[in-house]
């Protein structure tokens, strides 16, 4: 009987608790799923990779290293899954590496699955977007009168942040009325929100991260006491401001969506 692996991917976070919340039980959960299979982790992030080397003693691979691994031991079939949220910079380098194994033969058979935002509904496909909002609204508080809930997402200069842009929409049409988002590297800007609270008359925000875990952005960017972070500037605008501490990995639909994305990946594959 052939080999079979499954690579479990994220940027990776040096805030073990977090690891063990938000990365550890996805991977634990996918390990339930597929009995059949070997799952290993591998980190993209090199500098979470060495921080945890020096500090913790705790030896990751870098998603060419775990392939390598893998090759070595004799697998022949290998699914990545990423645990990101978008196609963004991380995901890219996943698609590089995959399609380097696939052309060198490295492995029979290697499929990438997709990130948590990806198809937006069109030609068959599912709608990503409106599955995870499903899987969100189950955290979020209730909100009352002149309450909102802000999302901080990460973002960045790749074209395919703008799912958080298409994330905002989405959730308008799931009438989620009173849910933003911002992103700590682009767009939508934490500006562009306060602007759209203000308008709203909203008086009391929670402040809550879109990303796989609660880690440095959370702890620096969204809840930090620096004047830049998002909680600082809400204050400042006149807003009341409650902080939820948990990553997307916490959330066991959301754990249930990165393995409804591998069992596609495998689907595919068959």
């Amino acid at each position: 009987m052939e080999k079979k692996a499954i690579l479990v991917v994220s940027f990776g976070t040096t805030y073990l608790d977090t690891l063990k919340l938000s990365i550890e039980s996805t991977e634990n959960k996918i390990k339930a799923t597929f009995p059949n299979y070997e799952v290993r982790r591998a980190f993209t992030s090199r500098i979470v990779i060495k921080k945890l080397a020096k500090r913790d003693g705790i030896q990751i691979d870098t998603e060419k290293q775990a392939l390598e691994r893998l090759q070595a031991e004799g697998y022949k079939e290998v699914f990545i899954q990423p645990l990101y949220v978008a196609a963004a910079e991380e995901y890219e380098k996943l698609r590089k590496v995959s399609v380097h194994c696939a052309h060198a033969k490295v492995f029979d058979k290697i499929i990438l699955g997709r990130p948590l935002l990806y198809y937006t509904g069109q030609k068959g496909n599912p709608d990503d977007y409106l599955i995870a909002i499903k899987a969100i609204d189950t955290q979020l508080p209730k909100l009352k009168h002149q309450e909102a809930i802000v999302l901080m997402g990460h973002g960045g200069v790749h074209p395919a942040n703008t799912a958080y842009a298409a994330l905002q929409m989405k959730l308008e049409e799931a009438k989620l009325n009173n849910t933003f988002v911002y992103t700590v590297e682009g767009f939508p800007s934490l500006d562009g929100v306060i602007e759209k609270l203000k308008d709203k008359k909203v008086k009391n925000v929670t402040l809550m991260p879109f990303m796989l875990v609660a880690g440095d952005h959370a702890n620096k960017d969204m809840a930090g006491d620096g004047e830049d972070s998002a909680k600082s500037q809400l204050h400042k605008a006149g807003f009341k401001v409650d902080l939820y501490f948990h990553g997307l990995g916490e959330n066991l639909a959301i754990q249930d969506i990165y393995v409804q994305h591998l069992k596609d990946a495998i689907a595919q594959g068959a």
